[in-house]
């Protein structure tokens, strides 16, 4: 039993090297290998400049470390990429995993909730292709914007600033900033949701506790990285794990499942309405800028080598990350299918008649259970909004700012719709809109950069990853379009 074990342990490691190599081929340029120019330009006053005469220096310690923990990882990590450590294969990886556990924060939000119920109470399986569809292209992006972060030492509104003109500058941070409050609108929203459902606690008292939540859980960052990391990839773990229970207690048919996983299809314009919903929340604009700028100075190498292998490194971290997160909307989906649509409750579209459904089809347990995954989601996502609001305030204006008042100004729009007693879907659904409206301000920036030599280095994009990147964006800007349009024009 013990060599199964080991021997399981082994492939798995090995499967997961493998994809990351596949995937830093697609990513990386043919000529890495080869290249002999210094990585970093002397203008990179981040990173340090690193001149010709001099061997390349490395890093030991994060920007602004303030934990023995982060100093540990950073000493693991950096071990690792040495190649001067005796631990497991699997303990080695550990040290990388965080950054984009924050980021798949994003994919699994309220937001998430409502478009895939909806899709599973009134389609069943028939979109589980959509949602691995979605998660793919996903991965590629989150990808392209650790990698801007890691190669440049600057994060995506950083070199929204510097690359642009002041003009142009000024109205993406303008438009950035009603993205994130959208987005903390409905992650508030979401939360408060769960607190009403599971506690009958008012929406306004529950977006209250939501914000205190989010300062609390901010604030660990004064005492680094790691501390948020496993806060955030603990309470991802959470709603993974609910929805674990929640598939086990619906009892979906899991033949059909495997055939809709494989087979796209549509059933009429309402089900392509619903996957161009599902698809136009995958990528969020707030988690791109969030990504870049927690790969800044995280761990920082300056070894041409070592950066390939910590590049390889950080595409695990995506790869596990948002494979969960793709398993979460596929459970979300799955649930809903097996739940309201096989028997008959094809009306379930909203949150709150989800909740209320559950009970009498499943039992008290699945109910609760939903409303625990419905409440991290809120508060882990409102947390993950705020600090993407932080970051783009910042980069755009290039000022300090505290962290109180970064964080005053990106959720008191929230608190003020919530206390105005809109109606929480129509919330929803409003706010999905502004973030669908300032994706192409994220993405567009995103693949121009990366196709830069000059900022990337050998890290710049193949052609073939450029192509990729830029159909990717194209499709999702225009299914983006296309849901604002539907949205105003039902009709």
């Amino acid at each position: 039993m013990a060599a199964s074990a080991i021997l399981l342990h082994r492939r798995f490691y090995h499967a997961l090297w493998c994809a990351a190599n596949s995937f830093y081929s697609l990513t990386a340029p043919d000529h890495v290998f080869q290249s002999q120019e210094l990585l970093f330009k002397p203008s990179q006053i981040e990173l340090g400049d690193v001149p010709a005469h001099e061997p390349a220096r490395e890093v030991t310690l994060p920007k602004n470390s303030a934990s023995n923990l982060d100093s540990r990882t950073v000493q693991s990590a950096l071990e690792a990429l040495s190649r001067e450590t005796k631990k497991s294969r699997l303990a080695r990886v550990f040290p990388f995993l965080g950054p984009a556990f924050i980021a798949s924060v994003a994919y699994v939000d309220p937001g998430n909730f409502a478009t895939n119920i909806q899709g599973g109470a009134q389609f069943g399986y028939l979109l589980l292709w959509v949602i691995i569809t979605s998660n793919l292209i996903a991965m590629l992006i989150q990808t392209l914007s650790a990698k801007l972060g890691l190669a440049t030492g600057q994060n995506l509104a950083e070199h929204c600033r510097n690359q642009f003109p002041k003009p142009v500058s000024i109205t993406m941070w303008i438009i950035m900033e009603a993205v994130a409050m959208a987005t903390d609108l409905a992650e508030f929203m979401g939360a408060a949701l769960g607190f009403q459902l599971l506690f009958g606690i008012p929406l306004l008292a529950g977006a209250l506790l939501t914000a205190l939540t989010t300062i609390g859980i901010l604030g660990m960052e004064r005492f680094g990285f790691r501390p948020l990391e496993a806060v955030i990839s603990a309470m991802v773990a959470v709603i993974a794990l609910c929805y674990v229970a929640e598939i086990f207690i619906a009892s979906p048919d899991w033949g059909d499942i495997a055939g809709h996983v494989v087979r796209p299809a549509f059933a009429g314009r309402e089900s392509i309405l619903l996957a161009t919903g599902i698809i136009g929340a995958t990528v969020m604009p707030h988690a791109i800028f969030l990504h870049s700028s927690l790969m800044q100075g995280r761990i920082v190498v300056k070894d041409r080598a070592k950066l390939r292998t910590l590049f390889r490194y950080e595409i695990m971290d995506v790869v596990i990350a948002m494979g969960i997160a793709s398993f979460v909307n596929m459970s979300m989906l799955i649930m809903a299918a097996a739940t309201f649509y096989a028997t008959g409750k094809t009306s379930v579209a909203t949150i709150e008649e989800a909740y209320r459904t559950l009970e009498p089809l499943l039992g008290s347990a699945a109910k609760y259970i939903f409303g625990i995954s419905l409440l991290f989601s809120g508060l882990s996502s409102s947390s993950v909004g705020t600090s993407a609001g932080q970051v783009i305030m910042q980069g755009f204006i290039q000022r300090h700012i505290k962290p109180w008042i970064r964080r005053l100004v990106t959720m008191a729009p929230s608190l003020f719709v919530i206390a105005m007693g809109f109606d929480p879907t129509r919330t929803l659904v409003i706010s999905q809109v502004v973030l669908s409206f300032g994706l192409p301000f994220a993405i567009v920036p995103l693949v121009l950069f990366t196709r830069r030599r000059d900022l990337m280095g050998d890290l710049v994009n193949k052609g073939a990853t450029t192509v990729l990147a830029g159909v990717a964006a194209s499709l999702i800007v225009a299914l983006n379009i296309y849901l604002i349009y539907a949205t105003f024009f039902p009709g």
